[in-house]
């Protein structure tokens, strides 16, 4: 009888398919992926290729006349070759970052299943596992994203690496190659932004700072945290001694701590500019990898102005915001703050503050352009506005005037009463028409400054006014070229009308009343200025604004956290930073005189009535109330400081003589007249061949109703 065959259970059956398909599987995966391997191996760029190419974007930032002003992105020192490079800084690397790195063929399974087994204990990824040539591939060709199929790529790659290259030249490349921070790639580049030497020099404890960056080169930095890069340099000796690469004796001798850092070099202010201006390149070009040169509107004579001007005029417990343009909209200086280093907060651009009088450009360009003429009858009296009552700095009122003496010594009543007949809304539409960005609260107060502004916007409004009317938009860039190929242009627009012409000269007639005369006498320069003073109450801001021979210039001074400067004033500090930058700045300029000629403001007009202390009187609290007169500080009345304990000289007090000869050259007790307005504003006077605009006198008669009295325009 024959013997029964044995049945073989069917899940047998299955485990030895399933085991069979599987083999199969793999040896068609191993065959792919070494296939995989020589056709990458095959494509790989030579070893010469390798080292000229560069890694990320550079970026050239040039002034107006080509002067480079800094360089961004990628710093490259010199290439240093395998066998000059010392030997600690190659032991460092491969003691911190790879310590099988000569025994692996470019992946080390056993970090890998430590990467896994940190994955699956931690819940993320804390432990890379990558080797220093899979580092190498991926700074070369990948990028930085932690996902499955970069790291694949990342293996053939490295092993591609290792088959083509030696050891040797694999950590050639990647210590020439790797990023250190700072723009810094490189162990050269890194040895001199941080110790002022080449990489050939390197000691230990400079070595061991240098590989311990490159784990987290912003945070380790000895330049951001010195203690970060210390203790991380620590751990790089302790690991060195581990792996024998240095004895305990050495590792004794070295203390990081004593590691000498080259001095971080100063960073001009113009890094204020190039923070505002290099993010547009961004709408501007689409090349993220080609080297740039960006041509930029800095005027490098003009910058170092600016600086000078914010430096020797902000006081010593504030800070100072100059922004200058050009007739086109070119930013030719940008200063954010008294030190880049110490505070890169552009202050120019970013901050928000309240711009006192100086919001009244808008107050007054509404009047203008519904019909009033800078020679209309107006009346400074007490007014209720919804329970709103501005009052003057002095506490009086002067009575009747024209519209030029209220906007040269900044009488709030007028222009609490000018907003409430033009209406408060079209106070706001034409801020926001002349490029005010920030949100206006249509509140009484507004015509005060009561709402936050940039002072680049008040710049830029203040420029269309200086173009007769036209839209200014600031600008900082003017052209980009990669490698010889212009990709960027710039192009102005110069079609944008925002009022119309006389309402911008008569706006100028009234700036320049200002300068000569009122409010803003300390920015005269010795020839044709426009602008307008805004001090907040408690002195907590001061503003000038103006311009001369087609620049304008924007200054803001003030404390960042919005405490009092005791005796700052738009008209003082502000005012005299804009004229000692102004000076320098128009120098090379012809002389431009207004459409208008400067007109005396009625400032006799009562020898008992003075036009207080502040240029604004923004005595309000944050919902545009009136602060009652018995809760106002000293501070508040403007008394904050002077020379020898004096106060200091309003801003509006209408004058009876010069100011002294110390603050602008005129003499001493002159008189305040035509000849004197000509002289100190270079204008022509009574030169017969000036061309002038006639602009009709008024006289109001005694029974005049107690309004605005409009003036008629002549026919055009």
């Amino acid at each position: 009888m024959a013997k029964a065959s044995k049945i073989v259970p069917r899940w047998r059956r299955w485990l030895v398919l399933g085991l069979r398909i599987s083999g199969v599987a793999a040896l068609l995966g191993i065959i792919a992926l070494v296939v995989t391997v020589y056709v990458t191996e095959s494509k790989l760029p030579s070893f010469d290729e390798l080292k000229s190419s560069p890694n990320g974007q550079m970026i050239r930032v040039l002034a107006d006349d080509g002067t480079p002003i800094v360089s961004l992105g990628p710093s490259y020192g010199e290439w240093i070759p395998y066998d000059q490079i010392p030997q600690v800084m190659k032991d460092a690397m491969v003691a911190v970052e790879d310590r099988r790195f000569r025994s692996h063929i470019g992946v080390d399974p056993i970090g890998v299943v430590r990467s896994f087994e940190v994955r699956l204990r931690e819940g993320h990824w804390a432990q890379g596992g990558s080797t220093i040539t899979q580092q190498l591939a991926r700074n070369i060709f990948l990028s930085s994203a932690k996902k499955f199929g970069r790291k694949a790529r990342e293996m053939v790659l490295a092993v591609a690496l290792e088959r083509k290259f030696t050891k040797d030249q694999v950590l050639e490349l990647y210590l020439n190659k790797v990023y250190f921070g700072g723009g810094c790639y490189g162990i050269d580049a890194a040895s001199r932004k941080f110790f002022g030497h080449g990489a050939n020099q390197l000691t230990l404890g400079e070595a061991a700072i240098i590989a311990g960056l490159v784990k987290a080169p912003s945070h380790y930095s000895p330049t951001a945290d010195a203690q970060a890069a210390v203790d991380r340099a620590g751990v790089v000796i302790g690991l060195m001694k581990e792996t024998g690469k240095i004895t305990a004796a050495e590792a004794a001798s070295v203390d990081p701590k004593t590691v000498k850092l080259a001095p971080e070099p100063n960073q001009n202010s113009v890094r204020y500019f190039t923070d505002w201006a290099l993010p547009q390149l961004e709408n501007l070009i689409d090349e993220p990898t080609r080297p740039l040169e960006v041509w930029t509107t800095i005027d490098i004579k003009m910058q170092k102005a600016a600086d000078a001007a914010i430096a020797g005029y902000a006081p010593g417990n504030a800070q100072g915001a100059l922004i200058s343009l050009d007739r086109d909209g070119a930013v030719r200086a940008m200063v954010g703050g008294k030190d880049y280093v110490t505070s890169n907060y552009n202050r120019g651009v970013t901050a928000l503050r309240q711009p006192g009088s100086s919001f009244k450009l808008f107050v007054y360009l509404a009047a203008l352009e519904a019909g009033h003429r800078p020679s209309d009858r107006v009346v400074d009296e007490p007014i209720t506005i919804n329970g709103w009552s501005p009052r003057n700095s002095s506490g009086r009122n002067a009575g009747e005037m024209d519209i030029r003496t209220a906007f040269a010594y900044s009488v709030n009543t007028i222009a609490a009463k000018i907003g409430q007949e033009v209406g408060f809304s079209t106070v706001a539409d034409m801020a926001r028409r002349f490029g005010i960005s920030t949100p206006i609260s249509v509140v009484p107060s507004m015509v005060l400054g009561s709402n936050d502004v940039h002072l680049i916007d008040m710049t830029r409004a203040f420029a269309s006014v200086a173009n007769k009317g036209v839209a200014v938009t600031p600008y900082g860039i003017t052209k980009v070229t990669s490698m010889g190929e212009t990709i960027y242009q710039h192009e102005v627009d110069r079609s944008h009308v925002l009022v119309a012409p006389y309402v911008a000269a008569e706006m100028t007639d009234l700036l320049q009343t200002a300068v000569a005369t009122g409010t803003g006498r300390a920015a005269q320069i010795g020839r044709p200025v426009a602008g307008k003073t805004g001090t907040t109450s408690s002195n907590k801001d001061g503003w000038f604004l103006g311009f001369s021979s087609g620049l304008t210039t924007g200054v803001w001074m003030g404390r960042d956290d919005a405490k009092t400067v005791p005796g700052l004033q738009g008209g003082t500090a502000p005012a005299r930073a804009f004229a000692a930058f102004m000076k320098v700045a128009t120098a090379g300029r012809p002389v431009e005189n207004f459409d208008t000629q400067v007109t005396l403001p009625e400032w006799q007009l009562d020898n008992e009535t003075d036009f207080g202390q502040p240029d604004n009187g923004l005595f309000v609290d944050p919902d545009g109330n009136p602060i009652p007169p018995d809760q106002i500080a000293p501070d508040d009345q403007g008394y904050g400081g002077g020379d020898a304990g004096n106060p200091p000289q309003s801003e509006n007090d209408p004058p009876q003589t010069a100011p002294d000869a110390s603050d602008d050259g005129a003499r001493p007790g002159e008189r305040l007249d035509r000849k004197w307005i000509d002289r100190m504003t270079g204008s022509s006077g009574g030169d017969p061949n000036r061309p002038k605009r006639v602009v009709p006198n008024s006289s109001a008669p005694a029974d005049r109703p107690r309004e605005i009295q409009q003036q008629p325009r002549p026919t055009q």
